[in-house]
């Protein structure tokens, strides 16, 4: 099973540029695209796809041209989007026994229906209709969908939006297990923590291009520094001074934090996925870790 994706050139407008040239090569494990509203995101996902066609460049998957061949393209990627898409009325087992005929599983989609079932731990609620499932075991039986041809690549866009804490760690347990299986996962989430808990490697979209490529360790190293806060009784801060974490730099901003009420507490934190990502996306510098 070849799951590598390679963009070369990619290119994309519609009136203003979308997408500047990308270039990316993705072979393997879990893949997190972070970027603001507006990068670019959904428009990569949708050419990857084959939904839409870029202006320039090309892409490949497991070495088939989307652009040449599109329908040998579908067969290699399964997508799962933010909102499910199974029959309610269906039994979830009914549901993978339907979309795997369609697909042209044949009189194997029942015998595929089950192993999915036992691989997400859905075979006990796989006779029973799917609106009495919940949130979380929805998201799982999606998931059991999108491997009922066994993809090389899965894109999944948000996929634990609107979970409870106890069904995303179920759901990205199996997304962990589905990487280790060999299939590339590319993951675009608004949620940091879980970009930094399942991707073994995070790229930074601002307005089309790539401004950072690397391990969420690597990300958070490249922006360095630390932050010397003030806090009120509640541990909110109420006044903050980056310092590049040498011990001068940070005498000064203690000396400016100390001249404030003393009642305030001081506290020294270091950066975290969330300081490297807003400051990648506001600064427009590129990050090479």
């Amino acid at each position: 099973m070849n799951g590598t994706l390679e963009i070369s050139g990619l290119s994309k407008s519609y009136r203003e540029p979308v997408l500047d040239h990308l270039d990316l090569t993705i072979d393997g494990g879990v893949f997190a695209l972070l970027g603001p509203n507006g990068a670019g995101k959904t428009t990569l996902v949708s050419i990857l796809t084959t939904l839409v066609r870029p202006d320039s460049g090309c892409a490949r998957i497991g070495g088939v041209d989307i652009l040449a061949s599109p329908r040998e393209a579908r067969r290699l990627f399964a997508a799962t989007g933010q909102e499910t898409t199974l029959d309610d009325l269906l039994t979830g087992r009914e549901n993978l026994v339907m979309l795997g005929r369609l697909l042209g599983l044949g009189r194997g989609a029942s015998r595929r229906a089950e192993a999915l079932l036992e691989q997400f731990d859905l075979a006990p609620a796989g006779r029973r209709p799917v609106a009495t499932y919940s949130g979380g075991m929805r998201r799982r039986l999606d998931l059991a969908a999108s491997l009922l041809t066994r993809p090389a690549v899965l894109f999944l866009d948000e996929p634990t939006t609107g979970l409870d804490p106890v069904s995303r760690n179920r759901v990205w347990d199996d997304v962990r297990a589905l990487a280790a299986t060999g299939t590339t996962v590319f993951l675009t989430t608004q949620t940091l923590d879980e970009a930094e808990s399942l991707a073994d490697r995070i790229a930074v979209l601002r307005a089309g291009r790539l401004v950072a490529d690397g391990t969420a360790e690597e990300l958070i190293a490249a922006v360095g520094g630390q932050r010397l806060s003030l806090l009120d009784s509640e541990g909110i801060e109420v006044r903050g001074i980056d310092t590049d974490g040498t011990a001068a730099s940070l005498a000064r901003a203690l000396s400016s934090l100390h001249a404030h009420e003393e009642e305030l507490h001081v506290a020294l934190r270091s950066p975290s996925l969330d300081d490297a990502f807003i400051a990648l996306t506001q600064t427009h510098q590129e990050v090479a870790p």
